[in-house]
């Protein structure tokens, strides 16, 4: 689990190194993208305090898959690449859905802190810390 802002872009810097060539999965992957690393430290920047930071993952397009995974009934995944497009799916029981919003940098769009609040990703003992 990622407590810290300063934990998850030590994260996000690692799996740039570990998916930095193409071919990093052993097929036809793409090496993670520069400027999707960055978005990606501006998205997590942009979270308001009490929200717990996602685990990150690779995709073979060069996008980088922010998750929160509660249980296996309770997920939220957001991609992030090149663009100002973020693709992301939830799933919250049977109930389930999917579009894309777009992030201007700064603020984290309000469909997304919606699903957020919904799927109760607020951490209730203590909010992140960004240092």
């Amino acid at each position: 689990m990622i407590e810290t802002y300063s934990d998850a872009l030590s994260r996000l810097k690692e799996l740039q190194v570990e998916c930095s060539q193409h071919g990093w999965d052993g097929n036809d992957s793409v090496a993670i993208n520069r400027v999707a690393v960055e978005r990606a430290d501006r998205f997590i920047s942009a979270l308001p305090n009490g929200v717990e930071f996602p685990e990150f993952g690779p995709e073979p397009d060069g996008a980088i898959s922010l998750d929160w995974i509660w249980t296996r009934d309770c997920i939220l995944s957001i991609s992030i690449g090149t663009n100002d497009r973020l693709a992301f799916a939830w799933l919250d029981g049977t109930d389930k859905g999917h579009g894309v919003v777009h992030f201007d940098d700064k603020t984290v769009p309000p469909l997304i802190l919606e699903l957020i609040n919904r799927l109760d990703v607020v951490s209730s003992p203590s909010p992140n810390e960004k240092t």
